[in-house]
């Protein structure tokens, strides 16, 4: 008798009360269509001030399929996807953003794929119908980040996609508590595959990614592929010395022509000085972004702290 495969669904939430009820139907229906394969429903909640732990409780009671984390307080998306990846027993892990933009009608072709031996199978977006700022934002990110990386980088590639069991323990085995699993795909070379679609709106509510978080994700992209922020600190520091050295010597010779006339002034003084200034506290910013990802690593604390776990 042939043993079924198993699929592994997560979705991270954090006060998503009006849809995690929705992503859930609509993940059941879809594995509804697929009965060779058994499946398992995850969610992850960061300590969720609304109804949202209440409704999965009661959809967990209904269905043992799905089962719950609910965390002691709010660890961030990054810490809390890690975390549920890990628990996960599928021969095969999909992530499931509670909020629909990630299309659960997808799970049909990348499982496909899959079987057909592909051990990551991404989701790539072609157009999005979200803020055109922020899709703007994104495609800048994206761009940026694939010329200065030392490794192959996706562009509009939110992480949405199926991992086989052997990329999730590749990335176990590395025990960084802050990873960037988007530069891990392409970093570890196990066979891809890329599906275009297009990035629907958010069914219900706001987004709860406000501006630090997406800058946070970012830095956490530069400082884990690139080291170009920090020899670009090196360059633009020779370049200014180089320019500092030509106009001075420029000054001086003027000054000596023009000894009576020529009035130096404060104001390139002022100038110098706080532009000066200006680099020096951009670049400590990199250097202290790079110093900060070495102490998490450093520390060792536990990805989450979990309050409790239903149906595991």
């Amino acid at each position: 008798m042939m043993v079924r495969k198993k699929i592994s669904v997560f979705t991270p939430c954090f006060n998503e009360e009006a849809n995690v009820e929705n992503v859930y139907t609509q993940v059941k229906r879809v594995f509804d269509t697929l009965p060779e394969y058994n499946y398992e429903h995850l969610f992850i909640d960061n300590a969720s001030t609304d109804q949202t732990v209440e409704i999965l409780k009661r959809i967990a009671k209904n269905d043992k399929n799905v089962k719950l984390i609910v965390n002691t307080r709010n660890f961030g998306p990054i810490r809390s996807q890690q975390h549920v990846a890990f628990q996960c027993e599928g021969d095969a892990v999909i992530g499931m953003v509670a909020d629909l933009q990630d299309p659960p009608e997808m799970i049909r072709e990348f499982i496909k794929n899959w079987e057909v031996g592909y051990k990551i199978v991404v989701g790539v977006k072609i157009k999005s119908e979200e803020n055109k700022i922020m899709s703007l934002l994104r495609k800048l990110f994206y761009s940026i980040i694939a010329k200065i990386s030392e490794t192959e980088q996706i562009k509009n590639c939110t992480g949405f996609g199926l991992y086989d069991k052997q990329f999730i323990d590749l990335t176990r085995e590395l025990d960084d508590p802050y990873p960037y699993t988007r530069g891990l795909i392409a970093e570890f070379g196990l066979a891809r595959i890329e599906i275009p679609y297009t990035q629907p709106k958010r069914e219900k509510g706001k987004s709860k990614n406000n501006f630090y978080s997406l800058y946070d994700y970012a830095m956490l992209g530069f400082v884990n592929h690139s080291k170009v922020p920090l020899r670009l600190a090196s360059f633009i520091g020779f370049a200014l010395l180089v320019f500092c050295l030509f106009v001075s010597s420029g000054y001086l010779i003027y000054k000596l022509i023009y000894w009576n006339r020529f009035q130096v002034g404060t104001a390139p003084l002022v100038i110098g000085i706080f532009f000066l200034g200006g680099v020096q506290l951009f670049f400590l910013g990199i250097i202290g972004e790079y110093i900060g990802a070495i102490l998490t690593q450093v520390r060792k604390r536990p990805l989450v702290i979990e309050k409790e776990r239903i149906n595991f």
